[in-house]
């Protein structure tokens, strides 16, 4: 059977062009260049580009493969191209929603755009400027690895931010075949973020994540004395932009579903330790759902108890206590393997918080270490 070219009716482009196929370099069309996309650093702006799919692409949608490899070309100009018939597969139109395949061959038209950052730098140069980091590793194979992020840095840039964690580790990687998110910290949250390594991995990981089959468990330490051992939480989230257009989210009955489980781990006079598993991930769901009920997090300065925080600041706490601690999943391409079972410690400033409140409040409950 052969495949159909999405939204066209038309048998897929390699069955009607195969044979028209030559080795790299050799294709009658002009100045053109073969490339597989696992080696192409820079798309050419004078000549026609030939860009080979491989197995980290299979499933992409043609418009997302586009706007990944045209680094700082407009999403506007890349539909037009697009729509304009200038991108093909496999010598054939295809539309935006067409699924690419491991071994199509992309053409990809000069293109010819000054695009420049808000400082003015052009985008080569801007994306030369993002410094390569080494992160701590907990877990990698072919298909996924999982770091242990800093608090402080963004997962990825957009929104006033240059640059994030898969930026820099794409800087530090230039021959990895792909990096891709496979979900989302804030900023200030430090702990365990999944990436994907593999374009199958990271379609099962989202669909892992929607089922809510992969278990994720934060620490955190919330003002107040929190008394149940274990408390579901079942309060829809709503986005909204604040006067000053930031985002920002807040409990309502027009918004989503959002549960979280919270379990006592250790507490103080004045403070509370607490295991966040999420049931499902929502924008700030943890951060949000306490301050609801009463219990903001320490360090907080979006929901949380300003005046609070400028205390906690000179006890030397300089971030919001939020840690992605656990991970509990099944490996995305390989369901018979045993669960992977993660963990990442607290981090050495948040212990220190934890031992300098033990000295000067007494704990009433648990243990941390």
């Amino acid at each position: 059977m052969k495949r159909q070219s999405a939204g066209t009716g038309q048998q897929h482009p390699r069955e009607r062009h195969r044979r028209r196929f030559g080795s790299p370099g050799t294709l009658a069309e002009g100045r053109q260049t073969g490339h597989s996309i696992l080696e192409m650093k820079d798309l050419s702006k004078d000549s026609v580009n030939w860009l080979e799919v491989g197995e980290e692409a299979e499933g992409q949608r043609v418009d997302n493969f586009l706007l990944r490899v045209c680094k700082g070309v407009p999403k506007s100009h890349v539909y037009r191209i697009l729509r304009s018939g200038e991108v093909r597969v496999n010598r054939g139109r295809v539309a935006p929603e067409y699924r690419l395949q491991s071994g199509d061959r992309v053409r990809v038209p000069p293109i010819r755009l000054a695009v420049r950052a808000a400082d003015g730098t052009d985008a080569a140069t801007a994306a030369a400027a993002i410094p390569a980091r080494e992160f701590d590793i907990v877990y990698e194979d072919e298909a996924l690895l999982v770091l242990d992020k800093p608090a402080g840095v963004a997962v990825h840039g957009g929104s006033g931010v240059s640059f994030g964690v898969i930026e820099q580790l794409r800087r530090m990687r230039p021959t990895a075949r792909m990096l891709e998110l496979a979900h989302r910290l804030d900023r200030e949250t430090s702990g365990l973020l999944i990436i994907a390594r593999k374009r199958a991995a990271l379609t099962r990981l989202h669909e892992a994540f929607r089922r809510g089959s992969i278990n994720k468990r934060y620490l955190a330490l919330v003002k107040g004395r929190w008394t149940a051992p274990r408390q579901d939480v079942r309060l829809p989230l709503l986005k909204y932009l604040t006067a000053d257009d930031e985002r920002r989210v807040r409990v309502s009955g027009e918004g989503k579903e959002a549960h979280s489980i919270v379990r006592l781990v250790a507490r103080w006079q004045n403070f509370s330790l607490v295991e966040v598993e999420l049931k499902t991930g929502r924008t700030h769901q943890i951060r949000v759902h306490l301050a609801h009920l009463g219990f903001p997090l320490a360090g907080d300065d979006k929901y949380g108890d300003f005046a609070c925080n400028k205390d906690l600041q000179k006890a030397g706490l300089k971030r919001m206590f939020l840690h992605a601690a656990r991970l509990r999943l099944r490996h995305p391409l390989d369901a018979e393997a045993p669960w992977l079972v993660l963990a990442s410690p607290l981090p050495a400033e948040l212990r220190a918080f934890l031992v300098q409140l033990d000295r000067h409040e007494k704990r009433e409950y648990g243990e941390w270490e």
